[in-house]
């Protein structure tokens, strides 16, 4: 039983990036009266992003804050509640599902879908943040930013398929693609592996660890420290790349939700439906594959859709 101080949501969207915009612009548009609460970093990763050249409707390119700010007024535009906060607890299985944003207050909604993306591992490293938040040449998606790389010369560092397949994508547009691998041979598949290897422009460089990035506006370069010898080794690179992984942002949610072995939500195939009804996922939560804005965005369209008809369904809309 839910006290009359509760709010009571029709529809929540638990964060803000193209996923839970476009879900709230969808969910707004067929009068469900969305909620959209942001997270820690409203926009989502997008807003860690400058130039956003490959999200369909920019023919000159948008930098990746404008973009969300874009998705939010249009979102506003038809009703959506935007609220800074974060869900840091739920009970889904409850009728209605009941949630605390930031452990303190209690809410109550019919419907939720939960936009709340992944977030990218770092090394660590003082001038990898550092230049990243300067837009200076680190990333940590060669789909989005390998373009910007253009005939130079590159470094990523990763050992996985997702490492692998950066690297071949990179080999393409880049003179030179130096691939640093902290142990003596590749996580990824054996085909994975084999196109690294007959690819000429890409160099493996086994039992390496970055130890630091080089560049005072841009990266300049790489120091690769050998962990068997100790040694030392400078490359000039112009753009640094990491691809060691993500970790969807789905901690609130689990022994409830069905999630794989990385954390990732799973869905109903052909749809956005988890394992409890009324319950939606979408964007990078849900997405270890794609990764992108356009895909996020589309999966956000899928999930208000969803909603609506399980709003129908049960007799609440």
């Amino acid at each position: 039983m839910t006290s009359s101080t509760t709010e009571h949501i029709h529809c929540l969207i638990i964060g803000s990036g193209p996923a839970g915009y476009t879900a709230a612009i969808y969910a707004a548009r067929a009068d469900l009266k969305p909620v959209l609460y942001t997270g820690l970093t409203p926009g989502g990763q997008l807003t860690e992003t400058t130039e956003v050249d490959n999200f369909p409707g920019y023919p000159q390119g948008v930098t990746g804050p404008v973009l969300m700010e874009d998705l939010k007024a249009q979102a506003e535009r038809f009703g959506t509640q935007v609220r800074f906060g974060m869900i840091t607890k739920a009970d889904l299985k409850s009728t209605p599902k009941r949630l605390w944003v930031d452990d303190n207050i209690e809410i109550t909604a019919d419907s939720v879908i939960i936009s709340t993306g992944a977030s990218a591992k770092w090394l660590g490293l003082e001038n990898e943040t550092r230049l990243r938040m300067n837009a200076g040449g680190v990333s940590a998606c060669a789909v989005c930013d390998g373009f910007f790389f253009k005939g130079q010369e590159v470094a990523i560092v990763g050992a996985g398929d997702t490492a692998a397949e950066e690297a071949t994508y990179l080999s393409k547009l880049c003179k030179k693609v130096y691939m640093i691998v902290r142990k003596s041979e590749m996580r990824a598949s054996k085909a994975m592996q084999h196109r690294v290897k007959n690819t000429e422009n890409i160099e493996l460089l086994f039992n390496s660890e970055t130890a630091d990035i080089l560049g005072a506006e841009g990266v300049e370069g790489v120091v690769v420290k050998n962990s068997l010898s100790g040694e030392l080794r400078t490359i000039k690179v112009t753009g640094f790349f990491v691809a060691i992984g993500h970790k969807p942002n789905t901690d609130a949610f689990k022994g409830q939700l069905t999630m794989d072995e990385l954390g990732y939500l799973q869905v109903i195939a052909g749809s956005t439906k988890t394992n409890i009804e009324g319950v939606f996922a979408v964007g990078d939560c849900a997405d270890k594959t794609y990764r992108q804005a356009v895909t996020a965005a589309g999966s956000g369209c899928m999930g208000a859709l969803d909603a609506e008809r399980y709003l129908a369904a049960v007799g609440e809309h």
